[in-house]
């Protein structure tokens, strides 16, 4: 089963019969809920919301909103919609249990391969470091503790939280390194867009603990690879997870935002479903931010779920149940954005600008069972 082959390593929380029972059904619920109950919603729509829209109106809706308010109180949506969010707050607490019983194993773990060598690259954290309001406000994608809550010294509980928990919510279909975004990333977009580059200095911007990081290692062994994140327990759980993977990054507590790095300091900066994590401000900024510190010549890629632009009414309806149900209410105003136009503003050359879509191995849950990512880049 994909839940069993999941790479191995050290500080990973051991996973026994009945936290693997637990997950198994966590999956077996979602799948259900992908394969049976979402498809019901768009019948449900075609048998009576749009009927009744129409009638009530003498059009079709326009919007996501007006479908939203078409299904009103409708059993059949509050009930699939409800058990998709049990599925997730199930997932998070089951995994949330089996890490805090193994906590203090777990920091030692991470203490002991931070401290074995250099080979995982370094680690910079800020003591007094003031996480955004878009993150310490609620537990993104309700996963326990957030990116950044810390209960215990050295806590590196998010990370594991986050390493096991993601690997359950994608079912594996991330691969065993849960490494499937930074891979497509390279595979279709850098190695057929952009072969030539050859970066000195990479940059991964929000990389939580470096899933998508490490394999611009790989791909670019020649340069400098370092990492940001707003968590010091993510950052502390992907420094060690680096060493123990034999892989060198420089790793350091920032604000996406407003970095202490130079100008011009980066000749790829990269994001892995970053940007629907943060605010209307701080993409503008982020964005404003990889200008500044691309070298000339320097390339910006961010890697996301597409936009919804395109999409009809009722699909936009489907792909934006995060933004209400999931703890994540910046997910559709992010998606609803012109971010070629805002590169654009924040000083790139309009012809500079791009977004591509590359495909993913993993079958995007939004509704339309995609299986692409978007990404949109822009040369300095």
């Amino acid at each position: 089963m994909a839940l069993e082959q999941q790479a191995r390593y050290t500080i990973l929380a051991e996973v026994n019969d009945d936290d693997r029972a637990r997950q198994e059904f966590v999956t077996s619920l979602k799948r259900v809920i992908q394969a049976r109950l979402t498809p019901g919603v768009r019948t449900v729509w075609e048998q009576r919301g749009a009927p009744a829209f129409r009638a009530a109106h003498q059009r079709d809706p326009v919007t996501r909103e007006e479908v939203r308010s078409a299904f009103g109180d409708d059993h059949y949506v509050r009930m699939s919609s409800a058990l998709r969010r049990v599925s997730q707050e199930r997932l998070w607490d089951g995994i949330a249990e089996l890490v805090d019983r193994q906590l203090p194993q777990l920091v030692e773990h991470v203490r002991a391969a931070t401290h074995a060598g250099s080979a995982g690259g370094e680690l910079a954290l800020d003591p007094g470091f003031e996480v955004p309001e878009y993150l310490s406000a609620l537990d993104v994608h309700c996963m326990p503790t957030g990116y950044h809550r810390e209960s215990v010294d050295d806590d590196v509980a998010a990370g594991a939280i986050y390493d096991r928990g993601a690997y359950v919510y994608s079912m594996g279909q991330l691969g065993p390194l849960m490494d499937d975004f930074g891979q497509s990333m390279i595979k279709h977009f850098l190695d057929v867009d952009h072969r030539q580059l050859r970066p000195r200095r990479v940059l991964d911007l929000g990389c939580t603990i470096g899933c998508s990081t490490l394999p611009y290692v790989d791909r670019y062994p020649d340069a400098e690879v370092f990492a940001i994140d707003a968590g010091a327990p993510v950052l502390r759980y992907a420094h060690a997870r680096a060493h123990e993977l034999g892989r060198r990054v420089f790793f350091s507590q920032q604000n996406a935002e407003h970095t202490s790095f130079p100008d011009g300091h980066f000749d790829l900066i990269v994001s892995h479903i970053l940007l629907h994590e943060t605010s209307h401000t701080a993409l503008a900024n982020i964005f404003a931010e990889c200008y500044r510190l691309l070298a000339p010549g320097g390339l910006m890629a961010h890697c996301e779920v597409p936009q919804f632009a395109g999409l009809d009414p009722f699909t936009q309806f489907l792909a934006d149940w995060d933004t209400h149900n999931n703890n994540e209410p910046f997910w559709g105003a992010m998606h609803d954005f012109d971010l070629e136009l805002l590169a654009e503003d924040c000083g790139f050359d309009r012809d500079q600008v791009a977004t591509v879509s590359i495909p993913t191995g993993r079958r995007l849950q939004l509704g339309t069972k995609t299986t692409t990512l978007s990404v949109i880049a822009a040369r300095r």
